[in-house]
């Protein structure tokens, strides 16, 4: 146990994470170099398409120093504030983490956040200072940054580069000096955390453990103590990040257990795995609360059953993602599923259609609401779709988060003008570094609603400030607001998953630039189809889709105009019909530009 060290390497997004996961794999040969390419250990098609870490990752790598081989455990993080849940476990299951700051961005918000979230585990952290290499990284600068706002010493700091290898030895070499290994359990039985889990068509739900108390050796009955389910392992081992085989799981190290078990709600994130039902059960996670909801269809109704497995095994791959059943008179059956943001939304969709193969349609994005309706006897109730008139509300609570925006000084008043427009209240602003220097960097507060931040916000953000700016929230509370239910009626019915809630000042203005957008977006038919903003029976704004014309008098030719106004009259009466009995098509797009208003 002396010899294992588990740790993980957190920093903002795009700091060079996975890169230098990629050296150290390199340098501890633990992946052959023919086989090497960039990103490893993002396994995911869509990681390595968008250049960004999803999935939290693990590694088991051997390295010799001083005659003595060490294990070393690496968990590679996401870096986007919409997957912190997935840090927030990788620093569970580690004594120590790796800090990695950009030489040529310096510390940004999600830096601070994650260092905080380390300090609150009890890790040993190393602070690196990563991309040295690059024309305009400002060393200098950058370690004073690290000394007057995180509090290390500048000779504390670690100079590297994850492109090409510099300083990555002497990183591995730290980690095995200051990193503390695993401390001895207590308990005579086998406990191992669940941090992560996945789905395996041959060997069922496969479990990401770290030891604690008792290594596993062979494939001895075990038990998952909260769902009290027991199983028989298929195989236990190690990940490369590949699953390799072993006989044994040692105390202290991370591994793998492929469970067997086909059905997927007996196994939960933070469970404890052991050989003896009376076993203390581990500390495990809090319930991370989404932050952002939509509903997700199947086109076709007849993919119901395979459209519930992907979801269901979707969840136990991804446990900040949350669903439940919901029904929409326009759409189907299908679920509300929970989000921890955006871009979180936005890889869920992705993942359900490339992994799964699955045709969905994803309603506009909502938040959670508190409201109470009339006569209810001062009962308020939780919402986060808009199945309801809004005449039926007396009062509506929205959610309110407090923001912290980390950016170069000379952006100020752009950030400021920006969160105003988006009703937010300025707390207070702090300066480090020199305050009248071009190179100084500000952390200003505002709370803010968190309907404002959830649509167009960061890329708002990154405009104003050349995409220096980097920003992170959490959650403050509800308070009443003057929100407004802005129905869209397409042909005179109410489309439910186009419905969003808005502040009432917004509402004419948005329920414009709604209309006009959906008139370009749905198809025409044979009949007009008017489409309309309203707030219960007021109507904001209308738009009318033209109908298809038809020729019905081209096959004519001469005769009395009666002919000609017979037919029109017949065409006319089946318009009529259509009209009141057609159904109107709306496509995926439409849905996506309500999410963007």
């Amino acid at each position: 146990m002396s010899n294992i060290r588990n740790f993980c390497i957190i920093a903002h997004i795009d700091h060079g994470k996975s890169t230098l996961a990629d050296r150290l794999l390199e340098i501890t040969k633990t992946v052959d170099k023919r086989k090497m390419h960039d990103q490893y250990m993002d396994t995911l098609e869509l990681e390595q398409e968008r250049g960004i870490t999803i999935k939290l990752q693990t590694a088991r790598m051997h390295y010799t120093l001083n005659n003595e081989e060490y294990i070393l455990n690496l968990i590679d993080t996401p870096g986007h504030v919409d997957f912190a849940y997935e840090v927030s476990r990788s620093l569970a299951a580690c004594e120590g983490a790796i800090l990695l700051v950009d030489a040529t961005q310096g510390i940004e918000a999600q830096t601070l956040s994650t260092v905080m979230q380390a300090i609150d585990h009890n890790l040993e952290i190393i602070p690196v200072l990563n991309k040295i290499d690059l024309p305009n990284a400002e060393v200098p600068l950058r370690l004073k940054e690290m000394k007057d706002i995180l509090g290390f010493k500048e000779e504390e700091v670690l100079c590297a580069s994850g492109k090409t290898g510099e300083g990555v030895e002497a990183i591995i070499e730290k980690i095995i000096e200051k990193i503390p290994a695993p401390t001895k359990g207590t308990n005579d039985h086998i406990r191992a955390l669940v941090f992560d889990s996945f789905y395996d068509e041959f060997k069922g739900v496969v479990c990401v453990v770290k030891l604690t108390d008792k290594g596993i050796t062979g494939l001895p009955k075990l038990q998952l103590l909260t769902s009290n389910t027991t199983f028989s392992p298929l195989e236990i081992g190690y990940l490369t990040p590949y699953q390799v085989v072993a006989k044994e799981i040692h105390e202290g190290e991370v591994g793998y257990i492929a469970t067997g078990l086909k059905d997927i709600h007996t196994v939960g994130v933070g469970d404890t795995i052991s050989d003896n039902e009376s076993t203390t059960l581990l500390e495990g996670y809090r319930k991370v609360k989404p932050m952002v909801y939509a509903g997700i269809y199947p086109i076709d109704v007849d993919d119901q059953k395979e459209f519930k497995e992907a979801v269901e095994k979707l969840s136990l791959n991804d446990a900040a993602f949350s669903y439940e059943k919901e029904n929409s008179p326009a759409l189907g059956f299908g679920y509300r599923c929970g989000f921890l943001g955006l871009l979180h939304m936005d890889i869920i969709r992705e993942r359900l259609e490339r992994e799964f193969n699955a045709d969905i349609l994803m309603t506009s994005p909502t938040t959670e609401y508190i409201v109470k309706r009339r006569g209810s006897d001062d009962e308020e109730k939780i919402i986060t779709t808009s199945g309801f008139m809004a005449e039926d509300v007396e009062y509506l609570k929205e959610p309110w988060v407090r923001m912290e925006i980390y950016t170069p000084s000379q952006y100020i008043g752009d950030i400021m003008s920006l969160c105003h427009t988006k009703r937010g209240e300025y707390i207070n602003t702090e300066y480090f570094g020199d305050k009248d220097s071009t190179l100084s960097r500000v952390s200003i507060v505002f709370n803010i609603p968190l309907a404002e931040i959830i649509t167009d916000f960061f890329d708002s953000l990154k405009s104003q400030t050349q995409g220096y700016a980097s920003m992170d929230y959490d959650f403050i509370g509800y308070r009443e607001s003057d929100i407004v239910k802005l129905d869209i009626a397409v042909n005179y019915q109410i489309i439910d998953p186009l419905s969003i809630f808005i502040h009432a000042s917004l509402a004419e203005e948005k329920g414009r630039i709604l209309v006009k957008q959906l008139k370009d977006i749905i198809p025409k038919h044979q009949f007009k189809v008017p489409i309309q903003a309203m707030i219960g029976s007021k109507i904001l704004a209308r738009e009318d889709i033209p109908a298809l014309k038809k020729d019905v008098t081209a096959k004519l030719y001469g005769g009395d105009i009666s002919r000609r106004k017979k037919l029109w009259e017949k065409q006319k009466r089946g318009k009529k019909r259509l009209k009141a009995f057609g159904k109107v098509e709306i496509p995926q797009e439409a849905f996506l530009v309500a999410s963007r208003v």
